[in-house]
């Protein structure tokens, strides 16, 4: 089988400005991290993120990566609200958003995956989420009476997942309790990059796990990353949990002194040296 193992060094020769990213994960949970900070540390801007976002979104939106973001929330879950997100959302500098209903951010992805234009979904009907965004239509069914929201398709230049495991070929493998959509992630885009905790042999895939744990099939990864530690600090279970006291840094670090004309935020610009 084909290999397609990739350093972690050579992630942005693969990613351009101006493209959309999806990146997987939920919240502050299996993010994958390392793929991020490989973004943080380019030159790569102007992107169009797709994500249920924790501190991945967060901390492109600080560095004034995000042209456009497509999403269902952001939060680090143990803390609500990513201060970082709400603070360049208060000052405006995300130019563009769509926020979404849960359930109409998967419908996107379901399209997306599928090569659909659009799927219809009930979620969003007579909510605020139709007047925050104007550009949402509905549709009316061609069998009966029922009216539904239309929600766009996701189609994504590239995604960015993390995974437990997964084999030279690109079968990831997940472990722990939830699969978080990456599936649609990968299926959504022209190119997936995974990376995991460890590349092992095919074999050793269902040595020690059941066989429906095989999340993404192989068809749909270009780009297989090992990357230890990949999702820190959000979650990677059973591999680890989230580090709580590091996230704890994170937000006082975004939430210190905020940046006036007199200077850079000294908590931030300290945090950054550590974390990058």
């Amino acid at each position: 089988m084909l290999d397609k193992t990739l350093p972690l060094t050579e992630v942005t020769s693969k990613l351009e400005s101006g493209m959309t990213i999806g990146i997987g994960g939920w919240g502050s949970r299996r993010k994958p991290m390392a793929l991020v900070k490989e973004i943080l540390r380019s030159d790569i801007t102007d992107l169009t993120v797709v994500a249920f976002g924790g501190p991945d979104v967060g901390l492109l939106a600080r560095a004034g990566k995000i042209r456009k973001l497509v999403y269902g929330f952001v939060s680090l879950d143990s803390v609500p609200l990513d201060p970082n997100f709400t603070r360049a959302r208060e000052r405006g500098e995300i130019p563009e958003t769509s926020e979404y209903d849960e359930g109409m951010f998967v419908a996107g992805l379901k399209a997306g995956a599928n090569r659909l234009s659009f799927q219809p979904i009930r979620a969003g009907l007579g909510s605020d989420v139709m007047a925050m965004n104007p550009d949402l239509k509905t549709v009316r069914s061609p069998y009966d009476d029922e009216e539904y929201v239309a929600v766009p398709g996701l189609r994504l230049d590239v995604s960015l997942i993390h995974l437990n495991r997964a084999d030279a070929a690109g079968n990831g493998q997940y472990l722990g309790p939830d699969p978080y959509f990456d599936d649609l992630f990968a299926m959504a885009a022209d190119t997936t990059i995974m990376s995991v905790e460890q590349i092992v042999s095919t074999d050793d895939l269902t040595a020690k796990a059941p066989p429906q744990t095989l999340l993404v099939p192989r068809i749909f990864v270009n780009h297989v990353v090992e990357a230890p530690g990949g999702a820190h600090f959000t979650t990677c279970e059973p591999d680890y949990g989230r580090d709580e006291e590091f996230q704890k840094a994170y937000v006082a670090a975004a939430k210190a002194d905020p940046e006036t004309d007199a200077g850079p935020n000294e908590g931030w610009t300290e945090f950054e040296e550590r974390y990058l």
